[in-house]
């Protein structure tokens, strides 16, 4: 990679979001980069399946969801860059975000990167991560067949490995801290919450939080604690699968873009950031008003590369130089 390259976008991250930039971008008749630390797709490739993402009238594997995605971004020309965002400062005009393998130039920056994994707040669970705590069943869960385990959560994704979980392990069970009847206990879409309250190898524990983990080379039991009587109890599983949530990868921009207390960059509607040239979607976008959904975080990273365009029209205009034409946007 040409280190003194000055690429019109640069985008960080390779999930719907950046992926979707990078596609808009480069149709724009923009030279784009996307800067991809793992998976093409993102948090998308740790979804067992993707049922509403329009175009596929069949359950698609988010792994195979994200790879078409960056196919197509291939087939346009966009180029790739395996690294990871370390930080990113201002050289007069020009943006260089420094990464794992040195630094990358660019007029224009999209910061699609996403969120990382909450880790589970119990005494043990991080001693025991990669020892029986894991944060993606698509990933370890073919570790755990035929035995038994426990998925913290209640949203989509906490239901969606659950289900997965139960084609593999004998006994499937799922930590809700709230009471069975309350109306708001299971946070995941009715169509998941009813696959999972009627599968026979799902079971609910209702009420509780996981206050430790414990075991010896590899995790053997966790103590719940009831959330109605503070009563701590033991509760053997091989396993514990964690999904409560992310948290905003944007350690790399503090200090530089704004963030809202909890980490988010702030943006306008137009994906437009405090900092000229630089733009933001997905995930990593203050979550106001929108909801976590691969369909939203791709039409957020179209906003973001339109709107990459249109900065470097202007910033050429101004300066008395042609503005590029991009391609009608579909």
């Amino acid at each position: 990679m040409d280190t003194e390259k000055i690429w019109d976008v640069v985008v960080v991250g390779g999930g719907p979001a950046g992926l979707t930039a990078g596609i808009y971008a480069k149709r724009a008749g923009l030279e784009t980069l996307v800067l991809e630390k793992a998976l093409a797709g993102g948090q998308l490739s740790e979804a067992v399946t993707v049922e509403n993402f329009p175009g596929f009238p069949d359950p698609i594997p988010g792994q195979e969801l994200g790879r078409r995605m960056r196919k197509q971004a291939e087939k346009f020309g966009v180029e790739f860059l395996q690294a990871e965002a370390k930080a990113l400062r201002r050289e007069g005009e020009i943006w260089v975000v420094e990464t794992d393998s040195g630094g990358v130039r660019s007029q224009t920056v999209i910061i699609a990167t996403g969120g990382v994994p909450k880790e589970l707040p119990a005494k043990g669970a991080r001693e025991f991560k990669g020892r029986g705590v894991s944060y993606c069943a698509t990933c370890d869960g073919f570790f755990f067949r035929g035995k038994e385990v426990l998925v913290v959560g209640a949203g989509d994704a906490a239901l969606e490995e659950a289900l997965y979980l139960a084609e593999i392990c004998d006994r499937v069970y799922v930590a809700v801290r709230h009471p069975e009847d309350d109306p708001k206990a299971i946070r995941a879409e009715a169509v998941l919450r009813e696959r999972a309250l009627s599968h026979p190898k799902i079971e609910f524990v209702w009420n509780v939080v996981v206050d430790e983990v414990r075991g010896d080379s590899v995790v053997r039991e966790v103590v719940f604690k009831d959330l109605s009587t503070g009563e701590l109890r033991p509760f053997k599983v091989d396993g514990v699968f964690v999904k409560i949530g992310y948290r905003p990868a944007t350690e790399w921009i503090e200090g530089v873009v704004e963030l809202d207390d909890s980490g988010y960059v702030v943006t306008d509607v137009w994906m437009r950031t405090n900092q000229p040239g630089v733009f933001a979607c997905g995930d990593v976008r203050e979550p106001v008003g929108r909801y976590a959904q691969a369909v939203i975080a791709a039409g957020e990273g179209a906003i973001a590369a339109l709107e990459a365009d249109k900065y470097l029209s202007e910033k050429r205009s101004h300066a008395g130089a042609p503005s590029s034409q991009g391609g009608e946007a579909v």
